[in-house]
């Protein structure tokens, strides 16, 4: 089989290797379908991303066919249609038994801090893979790890019916943190980028009112839409260096508003105790998804998610170099690729 492996960054290899057996009877062999390509894997490639190593195998939205099955699983069979979680957790550690298995302190990540599903054929413990209709097309299937995010963050925002949101950034997250808010019932929903296109796309999806940071004073835009009072959650998805303390500027988020940053920048930003402290507002931070997959799964099979246009690019595994030349040299159809095996 093929693998594709970031040796360090910037520098890819593809590798001809045997296809892996199963290191015990709980574990499953999937055949890989359809990955699709995160901001995180990018990070990767570029060497920025601060909860990798190498070499990896990037990849962490896997979707697959359960290939063979230990004499121990239960859960799938071959021939099943399956989604991967991308986290392997300890299961006994303090965040583990509260229910906070993504922050788990021994946790090892898919793609990241493990190797992920950039290749032919992978293994798993049965316990990791979930079921997944194979009435949902292998491009949908890919994005159900996106989605179960835009689920976990909302839930960690506390988005109730009576929020007004703020999302900044309307690439894949945020678009779908907006459709997340909307299937909430949320009273309504602003979202800010600086592509006149993005923003469009986001108008389709659901969103309220929309503003290009580029040409509009995003303070002032939200004051007028929110007639002053501000908004109750605002969601960093853009996460460039200064996006938090741009969120954080008074006048876009209330007294008692919450804000949830998506990325891991590091670059450290200008933010001072009074922004936080004066309106008591709550800063959440969210990583990856817990409990997510199974009722994100449920809602991808009963067609509630709107995927169109989520994906904007399809690229066979076998001209999988494209993916990071488009890495390298971005256009705005690679916003969202999917590789298909």
């Amino acid at each position: 089989m093929k693998e594709v492996v970031v040796v360090e960054p910037h520098k890819v290899e593809i590798r001809e290797v045997p296809v892996p057996e199963l290191k015990n009877e709980d574990e499953v062999l999937i055949q890989m379908k359809a990955a699709g390509v995160c901001g995180s894997d990018q990070h990767i490639y570029h060497g920025k991303n601060p909860n990798s190593s190498y070499p990896r195998i990037p990849g962490h939205e896997n979707a697959g066919i359960i290939a063979k099955v230990g004499k121990n699983v239960t859960n799938v069979k071959v021939g099943d249609h399956v989604i991967v979680d991308l986290l392997s957790s300890c299961g006994t550690c303090y965040q583990c038994t509260h229910g906070r298995k993504n922050v788990c302190g021994h946790v090892r990540v898919r793609g990241s801090g493990a190797d992920g599903g950039w290749r032919e054929y992978f293994t798993a413990p049965a316990k990791e893979v979930y079921k997944i209709s194979d009435s949902v097309s292998w491009e949908d299937a890919a994005l159900v790890e996106p989605y179960a995010i835009g689920f976990h963050c909302t839930a960690r925002g506390r988005v109730e019916p009576d929020d007004v949101v703020f999302i900044l950034g309307t690439g894949t997250i945020g678009s779908i943190i907006l459709q997340t808010c909307r299937a909430k019932g949320v009273k309504k929903i602003i979202c800010c980028d600086i592509d006149d296109a993005s923003l469009a796309r986001a108008k389709e999806y659901g969103a309220d009112e929309v503003i290009n940071s580029r040409t509009q004073n995003v303070v002032e835009r939200v004051k007028e839409i929110t007639k002053g009072c501000g908004v109750t959650v605002a969601f960093d998805s853009a996460c460039f260096p200064g996006s938090l303390a741009m969120c954080l500027q008074p006048g876009i988020i209330c007294n008692a508003g919450r804000m949830v940053p998506m990325g891991f920048c590091t670059d450290f930003e200008h933010i001072s105790q009074a922004m936080i402290n004066m309106r008591e507002i709550d800063i959440i931070g969210s990583r990856m998804s817990q409990n997510a997959f199974e009722p994100t799964i449920q809602r991808m099979e009963a067609g509630e998610l709107h995927t169109e246009g989520i994906a904007t690019m399809c690229i066979p595994f076998a001209e999988v170099e494209k993916v990071f030349a488009y890495m390298d040299h971005p256009v705005p159809e690679s916003k969202k690729m999917v590789i298909m095996f």
